[in-house]
Parts: C-alpha cells; sequence; structure tokens
C-alpha cells in the first residue's frame, strides 16, 4: 500500500466530523485572519481553503490541523475517544519501544507532476499565505521539512524552520535558530566556503510534520523515525538538483542551494509565545534551482501566534513524554502524569503530578523537570501536584496551587536558565538567551499527610457507579 499523504488525511478528518471547507477567503489577510479566530479554541475543525482568489480552483490552503485532541489521536491511529493523557501516553510507549523504519528511494511519484527548473521556477503559483497582519510577507514554510544532509556523515535531518517568499518567486528564506540541527548542518558548508544544498517540503501527511516540529536526538533521521510511526517506509525521491530525498507524494517542494553570507530581510513573523519577537533579521537565501508540485496542490500551514496554535499544541503531548521519560531516568519515582500547557507554548509551563513517596520528592520533581533537556528551553513555570490531581485540567491545578501552596516554603526561584529570544522577558538584553522561572510545590505538605482537610469531591467508587446507572443524564 501506498504511503498515506495528506489527501488521505484531509479524507479521513471530513468523515470524522473534523474538517471545514472555506470558499473564497483571499491569501494577503483572510485566510490567517480565519485561522487565528479558529485557533483561539482547541477541538475546532481543521480548515481547508479553496477558490482562493487569483488562482484556480483546486489550489488550496490546509491550516488548523492538530490543534485538538481527538484529530490528533486519529491522525497517530488512535481512539477517537483518547485523552489528552492518553496522548501522552503514546509518545512514551513510542519512545521506549518504537523500531526505525528507514525509507525507500522511488523513481517517481505524485510530487513529480508538475516540475520546473530554471527561469520557470515561480513559487507564485503557490497561493501563501501573509498569516499575521503584521508579517514581512507570506510563509510558505510553516507546516514544513526543511531537509538537509551532513557533508561528512551522508546524514539526513529535516526539521521544521520558517520559509519566507519574496516578489522575486526563485528566492525564499530559511530562518534556522542558533543551535539547532539545521543550523549547525548549513554551518558545516559555509565554514567550508560551500554551498549548502538544501530541499523544503511544503505538504504532506501530518505524521511526517510532526516528527519535523520535535526533538528527535542529533545523528537520527526523522524518516526512520515517521517510518516507525506509519508502521512502513516512506517513499521518497531524490531532488532532481540535490539529490535530497523528498516524500514522493508531497503537495509542494522545492529545492536548491544557500550561499556563505547570502542574506535577506525575513521577518517579522508571528511567533510561538505569541509576539513578534524576532522582529527584522537577516536569514539565509534558499537560491531555488527546481520546483515541484503536484497537480491542484495543497499548502499545509501550522501557524505559530497566541497560543493554542498548532505550532504548540501537538508537541506538548511529545514533550511530556520525553520530560516523564527524562525523569524517571534521573530515579524520580511516583510520576502519574505530565502536561505542558498550551497558554505556555508547550514549553513555558509544566505541570507533573506524582505520588508523593519521601520528603522532599514534589521538589524534586520540579526541579529535575524545569532542568532536563526535554523541559529545560524557554520553560517560565514548573507546578508539582499530587496524584489526585489531572495535570491536563488547568482548573484543578489551580485549585492546588490556590490551597496546597505556602508561599514561604514551595517557591522556588532559578537564574540564568535557557531560553530562547522569543521569550521576551528573557535576559540580558545584548544576549537573550536567559531567563528566570518558577518552581512551585502544589502537594499537600509532607508533615501533614495525616491531617490535611479531605477533598469534597466524590470518590471514583462512587464515579463509578453513578455512571453505570445515569449515564444517559451526564454530560459526555
Amino acid at each position: 500500500m501506498a504511503n498515506p499523504d495528506l489527501r488521505d488525511w484531509l479524507a479521513q478528518m471530513e468523515a470524522a466530523g473534523e474538517l471545514q471547507k472555506v470558499s473564497g477567503a483571499d491569501r494577503n489577510e483572510e485566510i490567517g485572519g480565519i485561522v487565528d479566530i479558529y485557533q483561539r479554541q482547541t477541538n475546532r475543525p481543521a480548515l481547508l481553503f479553496d477558490d482562493i482568489p487569483g488562482y484556480p480552483r483546486g489550489h488550496r490552503v490546509a491550516a488548523n490541523i492538530l490543534t485538538g485532541v481527538k484529530r490528533i489521536a486519529l491522525t497517530f491511529g488512535m481512539s477517537p475517544e483518547s485523552t489528552e493523557m492518553d496522548l501522552v501516553n503514546y509518545w512514551r510507549k513510542y519512545l521506549a519501544e518504537s523500531k526505525p523504519v528507514p525509507p525507500v528511494a522511488v523513481k517517481t511519484g505524485p510530487v513529480l507532476e508538475n516540475v520546473y527548473s530554471g527561469k520557470d521556477v515561480d513559487l507564485a503559483k503557490i497561493p501563501t499565505p501573509t498569516w499575521h497582519e503584521e508579517d514581512g510577507g507570506p510563509y510558505i514554510g510553516t507546516a514544513c521539512m526543511v531537509v538537509m544532509k551532513d557533508p561528512d556523515s551522508g546524514w539526513i535531518n529535516y526539521g521544521a524552520y520558517r520559509v519566507q517568499t519574496y516578489d522575486d518567486p526563485h528566492i525564499a528564506s530559511v530562518m534556522c535558530s542558533k543551535g539547532k540541527h539545521g543550523d549547525i548542518l548549513m554551518r558545516r558548508y559555509h565554514e567550508r566556503g560551500q554551498r549548502c544544498p538544501i530541499a523544503v517540503v511544503a505538504g504532506m501527511h501530518p505524521i511526517l510534520f510532526s516528527i519535523a516540529g520535535i526533538e528527535i536526538p542529533y545523528g537520527k533521521n526523522e524518516y526512520d523515525a515517521a517510518g516507525g510511526m506509519l508502521g512502513q517506509p516512506v517513499e521518497v525521491i531524490h531532488g532532481p538538483k540535490t539529490g535530497l530525498p523528498i516524500p514522493a507524494n508531497a503537495e509542494i517542494a522545492f529545492e536548491g542551494t544557500i550561499a556563505p553570507e547570502d542574506r535577506i530581510d525575513e521577518g517579522p513573523f508571528g511567533e510561538w509565545t505569541g509576539y513578534y519577537a524576532g522582529g527584522l533579521k537577516k536569514e539565509p537565501v534558499i537560491r531555488i534551482d527546481t520546483f515541484m508540485h503536484r497537480n491542484d496542490p495543497i499548502l499545509l500551514g501550522a501557524i505559530p501566534a497566541v497560543p493554542p496554535n498548532d505550532d504548540t499544541y501537538y508537541r506538548g503531548t511529545y514533550r511530556c513524554a520525553g520530560v516523564w521519560r527524562q525523569l524517571e531516568a534521573a530515579g524520580v519515582p511516583g510520576v502519574q502524569g505530565v502536561w505542558s500547557h498550551e497558554a505556555g507554548g508547550s514549553r513555558m509551563w509544566l505541570t507533573v503530578s506524582i505520588k508523593q513517596m519521601y520528603p522532599g520528592h514534589a521538589k524534586q520533581a520540579g526541579l529535575i523537570a524545569s532542568q532536563c533537556h526535554a523541559g529545560a528551553y524557554a520553560n517560565k513555570w514548573v507546578v508539582v501536584v499530587d496524584d489526585d490531581v489531572d495535570p491536563a485540567n488547568m482548573n484543578d491545578v489551580i485549585w492546588a496551587m490556590c490551597t496546597r501552596v505556602d508561599a514561604r516554603e514551595d517557591v522556588e526561584i532559578l537564574r540564568g536558565c535557557w531560553s530562547t529570544a522569543l521569550d521576551p522577558t528573557s535576559y540580558p538584553q545584548d544576549l537573550r538567551g536567559f531567563n528566570s522561572r518558577l518552581v512551585i510545590d502544589a502537594c499537600r505538605p509532607w508533615a501533614r499527610r495525616s491531617d490535611f482537610p479531605k477533598v469534597a469531591r466524590s470518590s471514583r467508587e462512587l464515579d463509578q457507579r453513578i455512571k453505570a446507572k445515569w449515564a444517559h443524564v451526564l454530560p459526555r
């Protein structure tokens, strides 16, 4: 069976009642505005735009793709009734048990239905939106795969880096944050005075994109990881110019090279923190050699904005699994759940639920969660709660903070921690690489376990009896 593609996914979502079609919205303002309103609340449908003014019918844009629990669950082959913690446990099992499945090269595929090179390259054929009002231009790369190769080992890496288009339809720019794998690989070419080969894929099955947006370890191939999730090898064609692997059933792709010191104004762009924090900067220029797309191409978008949004929501479940796994690897027992709240862009707020087992257990869990690799970058708040609190239920988390925290004993401030320039409060201003963060012990005080007031909530046993008899009147 051929790999599932974006069109298969859209059909699956439509059958599940998880797709809203929109006709006639323009790419300069209205597509981005509609997506922004949809993303302000989770669990609204995915969006598919068609009849975009100035473009042929069938040249479409899909967005708001992974902002709902049901949609993420269906994408990963899970029950539509899955919960937030079920998604976290999916990634925990994946991290522990998944076997890599390497990609397989094929001679042709739908992405080669239309191929242009040289002067015929024209990115303007794609109805690329200006996603936010004050963006510096259209961004074809939001839900994208940016493919590069290590010049020494041949290691193939792909990540999700933002890609802007310009009035010149033969170029694009790419912004890779310092220290990210794409930045490391690009610098290896440039330090030798060589042009860096690069391919950008801008429409694919969301499983391939979901791997692009998470931290697969350095030296590991994201195609192998995606194959493990799909349960079959990802079929790839080799780019005609660069030889880089591109999904054979991708909607849109282009390849080219980046020369040392070749830079262009890039941004501003509304980012995952909800701010235009990156500003206008000089970023690398992709000189495009080959542009290819399917008939009636579909551009896939995952738009960072004020959370919740695509860029933060689905990643949070993976990040939670990573933090959980690293807590256990550090010897912290009794972890019952981890949640990375979407309001913090899946990074800035972590809640850890534990079954307290010894004095200092809660604070130990909080301090390690705030500094382990999966939880350290740009984190601002870590809250540790007891096992009677669902870490994904923010009302209950705040209730625990209000009723179980003594600020004299239960709050720690950590300074000089790992952050990003996209954090508006990072410091110092000339470096913007550090921040401070709070670790809050919102568990029942260890010394008062026996006499702390009981919770005024029905027991699990009573809940089960009520649900068994009164399911027809209870909220679904």
